[in-house]
């Protein structure tokens, strides 16, 4: 049985830093076994087939040792596969073909949150920024963009998502991903 799945990095190639060519990280994952690797953007996002019959949280762990050992920095990585990326596609609770892709982003977890996590939040005073969670995903309204958000320099404080590997992608990234994996 194969599996196509979505690699997200986080946090390389960012102001020079923690650098991870793209085309580099298309020969690790080839190296690893994977096929039809294709990379999207400089961000850190691959699409492969793996023939093996192995969990989401094994192909991580194998892919986050390599680039490690390859590029000489720990690098955390979410694996999800086409089912998933779909289903987060599908059940955004924004509507999404209505809004420009940098308005709406998914912040991919690690694990699952509740609204307790949030609790200290007065999401009022953001509006109309808003956010919805959803399977391993955060939804986050941001109608002037990440850059400009206030609500999104909150949720991107490492304390709020403690024990979690939290990676985010604007919307065109999510569909184009949902695209490439499908």
């Amino acid at each position: 049985m194969t599996t196509t799945y979505a690699l997200l990095l986080r946090g390389i190639n960012v102001g020079g830093h923690r650098k991870v060519p793209m085309a580099e990280l298309r020969s690790l994952l080839e190296e690893l076994g994977h096929r039809g690797v294709k990379t999207y953007l400089q961000s850190g996002n691959a699409v492969f087939t793996s023939g093996a019959d192995e969990p989401d949280e094994a192909v991580r762990e194998t892919v986050e040792a390599a680039i490690e050992q390859r590029f000489g920095f720990p690098v955390d990585c979410l694996v999800r596969d086409h089912g998933y990326l779909a289903a987060v596609a599908a059940d955004c609770p924004y509507p999404a073909a209505e809004l420009e892709g940098k308005q709406l982003h998914a912040f991919f977890l690690s694990g699952p949150v509740d609204e307790d996590r949030f609790a200290g939040l007065d999401r009022a005073s953001f509006a109309p920024e808003s956010f919805a969670l959803g399977d391993r995903v955060l939804y986050l309204y941001a109608p002037d963009g990440l850059g400009r958000s206030r609500l999104g320099e909150v949720l991107s404080r490492p304390a709020l998502f403690k024990g979690l590997t939290v990676t985010a992608r604007n919307w065109n990234t999510v569909r184009k991903l949902v695209e490439m994996t499908g």
